[in-house]
């Protein structure tokens, strides 16, 4: 009677503790939905209701296949972080293929067994049972749920599967809110990291066109300054790439994860200035129906661009020389001071020493922005970047129209040298648009440029007169292209025109082409 006895009361205690481990798995779940909340709890009670000496919750990563541990008991971080598993690969990963449970009373018999936590490899693995369950929504499988536990006779280890199937199956919903959340996170780490890198990809001084002298010394300037926190003062004339030098400096910084934020102080009207740099309260003024921020708030962190800084009128430059000695400013209607870590970066065309002597600028605010001064030379100080500018927009734009454009001629070349471009770069850029909107050729020609750069005055190239002239010129243009690409070859430039060699040797003749010259 005792042996029946002490089995009866084994079973009742096996209940009462299986009944204590449900509720507090439910109790757990009462208060959270969050696996992280949840899958502690729920571990631990597995350990000391179930004798379990290591657990496991693992998820699987829809995305890219991999099944990693959310959580455990009886592992090191290091461990855990080591259990890593491809679907079908050792028993969790059979137990997420086949969405079926596993049980290995001695885990130094299983082959499958990989132990890549390596937690039991000092111990011995005959005395190791490991119990794996499915996590399943519906069909579909996102999790397990295992358990180790020392192999004992007396113990059923399908007891055990059924308790932790009940378990999985509670848990479920938590899991998968849990893997959908991870699986957000990773999209969104990666879409930020793709467009932190597009950013920089786009804004880094190595894809500022350019190899000339005084870029050059542009490029040095941008790697010794972009770092710190320096105030930074671009100079130069108007369409030299201000903008684009202010976008490098931010975005090789410390500060290109936090905004850019650009102001143009000249396009906008003094009466609302102060309220889009330092922002206003609700009723600081008629039309201030709601209290918004500025832009110097909105770059908190990152840096503030103001262009065009040399058109800020005095009452603005008062306000603004406070922020930049003190980071600190009152919004519009306001006492409060706001305290912010900014970098200012500003730029202008105007000449700020002219504009001081007439007292139109003042002389404190130009001492504190000039802390380190970048100048971007003219377009006409570095003539050795015309082409390579040139040839960068036409194949931007080409790209843009879905056009075939191959190259420029010599004649629509020189004439590009030629000029004085009082616009600069923005004006090359506008110059080679055009000429790739109205080239059909795959070749764009001197007359496809815009009228300014085909008179006299600003080509140097001989004036316009006869139509016979003109039409020697052209044909001289066409038969020095054709022999260029033929390396002086008149045999190869006859084809290419589709014309006889005798034609293109009288045309060379007439007008006076070196044609070995061309052969190198």
């Amino acid at each position: 009677m005792a042996p029946k006895s002490q089995k009866k009361d084994f079973e009742v205690n096996r209940k009462v503790n299986e009944l204590s481990l449900l509720w507090e798995v439910s109790t757990a779940l009462g208060r959270s939905m969050n696996i992280r909340d949840v899958v502690g709890p729920v571990l631990n009670a597995l350990a000391e209701q179930m004798g379990m000496t290591r657990g496991m919750l693992t998820l699987l990563n829809r995305k890219t296949g991999e099944i990693y541990i959310e959580a455990a008991h009886g592992l090191s971080e290091i461990q855990r972080k080591r259990g890593k598993y491809q679907v079908g690969e050792g028993i969790i990963g059979t137990v997420v293929k086949k969405g079926k449970p596993v049980v290995i009373p001695h885990i130094s018999d299983e082959p499958l067994f990989l132990d890549r936590t390596g937690s039991r490899k000092n111990l011995q693995k005959t005395d190791i049972s490991f119990i794996c369950v499915p996590i399943k929504i519906g069909t579909e499988v996102i999790g397990t749920l295992s358990a180790d536990r020392l192999f004992d006779e007396s113990i059923s280890l399908k007891e055990d599967v059924r308790l932790l199937s009940i378990i999985a199956s509670m848990v479920a919903q938590a899991v998968r809110l849990r893997q959908e959340a991870q699986e957000e996170r990773e999209i969104l780490i990666q879409e930020n990291l793709r467009l932190q890198s597009a950013l920089k990809d786009r804004f880094r001084p190595s894809n500022i066109t350019g190899k000339s002298k005084g870029m050059q010394e542009v490029y040095k300037l941008i790697a010794q300054v972009s770092k710190s926190n320096a105030t930074v003062i671009i100079r130069g004339e108007s369409g030299t790439g201000k903008e684009l030098i202010a976008n490098a400096i931010h975005y090789n910084s410390l500060r290109a994860s936090k905004p850019l934020i650009k102001v143009n102080c000249a396009a906008l009207p003094e009466t609302v200035l102060e309220s889009e740099l330092f922002g206003h309260e609700k009723g600081a003024f008629t039309g201030a129906t709601s209290e918004r921020k500025g832009r110097f708030e909105l770059a908190a962190g990152g840096t503030i661009f103001l262009d065009e800084v040399g058109d800020l009128p005095p009452t603005v430059q008062i306000r603004l020389l406070r922020v930049l000695q003190e980071r600190e400013f009152e919004r519009v209607g306001s006492a409060k001071t706001t305290k912010i870590d900014v970098r200012i970066i500003a730029a202008t065309n105007r000449n700020l020493e002219k504009l001081m002597k007439e007292g139109k600028f003042r002389e404190d605010m130009y001492y504190r922005l000039n802390v380190f001064p970048v100048y971007v030379p003219p377009l006409r100080e570095r003539k050795t970047d015309i082409l390579l500018l040139a040839d960068f927009f036409v194949e931007r734009f080409a790209n843009i129209n879905n056009k075939t454009i191959r190259r420029i001629c010599t004649h629509a070349i020189d004439m590009l040298m030629s000029y004085h471009w009082p616009g600069n770069v923005r004006e090359l850029e506008n110059c080679i648009e055009r000429a790739v909107l109205m080239c059909n050729e795959g070749v764009i020609y001197g007359y496809h440029l815009p009228p300014t750069l085909q008179t006299s005055a600003y080509t140097g190239t001989i004036p316009y007169g006869t139509l016979q002239s003109e039409l020697d010129r052209m044909e001289r243009d066409i038969i020095m292209d054709a022999l260029k690409t033929s390396r002086g070859n008149m045999s190869q430039a006859a084809k290419i025109l589709g014309t006889t060699e005798r034609i293109v040797g009288l045309r060379v003749d007439k007008h006076k082409i070196d044609t070995k010259k061309l052969s190198t």
